[in-house]
């Protein structure tokens, strides 16, 4: 299988903030795109560019080489795998599954097993970039599976990504998401806590931005979702409620292996109380909102 050879089947499941912008880029990349969301709406643009809606995430398996899925949670996940005439009843042998989800690296491991068993592929293929890394084809994609299927999908995943990684076996890709999502938390609760002494102590926080985003501090977080929080915009490039989703995800995974992570602990219980006051389809950068009482 290779991307650049000829055209390929390409199944794409999930069409959010993300999703629509990553199978966007396999469609104007000359593939034969089909593609299923709950709500269809969502499928329009890619449907009058020359896409092929499916009703089902089984009639999406049904009619492709490679099926991607990039959807919500866990739960999700695991629906559109194993539901009754979902993706692993449906497929045909030599199928590639990608999970692009931020899901738990035991559910990418059971997909990898139920694919094989079927005489398939499955790789754990989690995302960071967000909803620019999406839109530029930027994202930076994190890797569980095998060699070969890695090279398999490599050309698809090119079209998406531009610092793509293969980090171990099933479930590997997730585990270094969880890792992303760690440094990502206590980091923007650091920029929400930055920008909250700047404004208290009379300064201007965009002059504030000008120096410290060019020194040491410097990183998409401060200067890019710290912008969004100087200038009051917090419209979601990644939910609140899904960064919830992965923060216990990641608690889970470290509390199963005795590793305690209090910056973590602290960064949930901050998202957790901006989502009580109805923050939780806010974007990550909203955060700030906790520090203007």
């Amino acid at each position: 299988m290779n991307a650049s050879a000829r055209p390929l089947r390409i199944g794409f499941i999930g069409l959010g903030i993300m999703g629509r912008s990553m199978a966007g880029h396999i469609l104007a990349a000359g593939h034969d795109l089909h593609v299923y969301s709950r709500t269809r709406a969502k499928a329009e643009d890619l449907l009058q560019r020359g896409a092929h809606w499916c009703e089902s995430p089984g009639e999406v398996a049904a009619r492709s080489e490679v099926v991607i899925t990039m959807v919500g949670l866990p739960s999700d996940v695991e629906q559109v795998y194993f539901e009754v005439r979902g993706i692993l009843q449906s497929m045909r042998a030599g199928t590639l599954l990608v999970d692009m989800t931020t899901s738990s690296p035991a559910l990418a491991a059971r997909i990898a097993e139920a694919a094989r068993a079927k005489g398939c592929g499955a790789l754990d293929a989690p995302v960071s970039g967000g909803d620019i890394g999406a839109r530029d084809a930027k994202l930076s994609i994190m890797v569980g599976g095998a060699q070969r299927d890695f090279d398999a999908a490599l050309p698809v995943l090119r079209l998406m990504g531009s610092n793509i990684v293969l980090q171990g076996g099933a479930g590997a890709g997730q585990h270094t998401k969880m890792c992303n999502q760690i440094v990502i938390a206590s980091t923007i609760v650091g920029v929400a806590e930055g920008i909250a002494y700047a404004r208290r102590a009379g300064l201007d926080a965009r002059t504030v931005l000008q120096s410290i985003g060019g020194g040491a501090a410097s990183g998409f977080q401060l200067n890019v979702l710290g912008a969004r929080m100087i200038e009051g915009d917090f419209a979601p490039g990644f939910f609140v409620e899904h960064f919830l989703k992965d923060l216990g995800i990641a608690l889970g995974e470290a509390s199963r292996m005795g590793l305690q992570l209090p910056g973590l602990e602290l960064a949930r219980s901050l998202y957790e109380r901006l989502a009580a006051r109805g923050g939780a389809r806010d974007g990550t950068q909203a955060l700030l909102k906790l520090y203007a009482d």
